[in-house]
């Protein structure tokens, strides 16, 4: 398509208009990704709890999100009188834009990727660790004692798993010999003896897996670790002062990077647009890439729905001990498990 619009209106003009036509191929789907995610979030933990859930704006509620995203557009924007204006107002576009930064280098199949850089993987780690901002100056612009707080506990609980979420990708790269999200997809292809594709698979990878899982519902400040808008003791936390469109957009960035978090760990443990088994008796291969990516995601989203549902919150002692004591010693020690491994299998065992 670049090529297409350069020869039509020129190389620069061509690449950036095929450039913005390509993010809003991904904005758009994605905002209306969100829209149904959390209709289903609501069905899921609906029927968990034998209820109905959403089930009067539309068939089977399904224009609930809509009719939310209406009333929120229609209502005034508060601003209180001692908030600093521009940061309170500042926050939530940082958190909205962040969110969809990061999807910029998330490949959707083997040719389907806005950006395809080298060091994929590094730029959403140093995108997503700048989702914090939009918090911590909200809380802070508020000029209100329970966002404060809120942006305080943000501030710390993003540290706390982003150094073990970093360790982890440590042990992916060691296996895959790279930070390219597409190749760290291709070289899971039969990676468990030729037949399956995931290093999730594998043994020494799978508890990296199952970490990988916990620690994006902590770095999401998702339940049980939504100790930043803990309700029963922050009000709504950092959204607390927050109406309108303003208010609607940190729930945009929110699930945008829920969304961005189930994708990373179908790309990094389970074989992202590659289908389960590598077998050519069943015809996975005909099926997109896109659809068996979408799948994944979905099956991810359904876990973090699940434990929302089932999972009492956890005290902030007991975050902190997670993230602390028990992530980050283990995530460590896997980093010199792999690195051995890899290294064994690459030049032998030393004489």
């Amino acid at each position: 398509m670049t090529e297409w619009f350069q020869s039509l209106i020129g190389l620069e003009f061509g690449w950036f208009v095929s450039t913005l036509i390509l993010i809003l191929l991904i904005c758009f789907p994605l905002m209306l990704t969100v829209a149904m995610i959390v209709y289903a979030d609501r069905k899921i933990w609906a029927a968990i709890a034998l209820r109905r859930g959403p089930n009067v704006v539309g068939p089977f509620g399904v224009l609930q999100s809509f009719a939310d995203a209406l009333k929120v557009f229609l209502q005034e924007t508060i601003i209180p009188s001692s908030a600093n204006k521009g940061l309170f107002l500042l926050a939530p576009i940082i958190t909205f834009t962040v969110a969809l930064l990061a999807w910029a280098v998330i490949p959707f199949s083997e040719d389907m990727v806005l950006a395809n850089i080298n060091i994929g993987l590094l730029y959403i780690l140093a995108i997503s660790s700048l989702g914090v901002y939009g918090v911590v100056i909200a809380g802070w612009a508020s000029n209100s004692k329970y966002p404060f707080f809120s942006a305080m506990r943000a501030a710390a609980q993003m540290i706390s798993y982003e150094v073990s979420i970093g360790f982890i990708l440590i042990s992916v790269v060691l296996f895959a010999g790279t930070f390219n999200l597409i190749d760290i997809i291709k070289a899971q292809e039969g990676h468990i003896l030729g037949v399956v594709n995931a290093y999730g698979a594998n043994p020494l990878l799978f508890p990296m897996a199952v970490v990988f899982l916990i620690a994006s519902m902590a770095e999401t400040a998702r339940h049980p670790f939504d100790l930043t808008e803990a309700e029963s003791e922050l009000v709504a936390g950092y959204q607390t002062e927050y109406s309108s469109m303003a208010f609607a957009m940190f729930w945009l960035g929110e699930y945008a990077n829920i969304l961005l978090m189930c994708a990373l760990n179908a790309i990094l443990f389970w074989g992202g647009w590659l289908p389960p088994l590598n077998i050519d008796l069943i015809p996975w291969f005909d099926i997109p890439g896109i659809f068996w990516l979408f799948a994944k995601i979905l099956f991810f989203f359904f876990i973090f729905s699940w434990v929302m549902a089932t999972v009492p919150r956890y005290r902030y002692d007991q975050l902190m001990r997670l993230g602390w004591k028990i992530f980050l010693p283990i995530s460590l020690i896997w980093v010199f498990l792999v690195s051995t491994y890899v290294m064994i299998d690459k030049f032998g065992w030393p004489l």
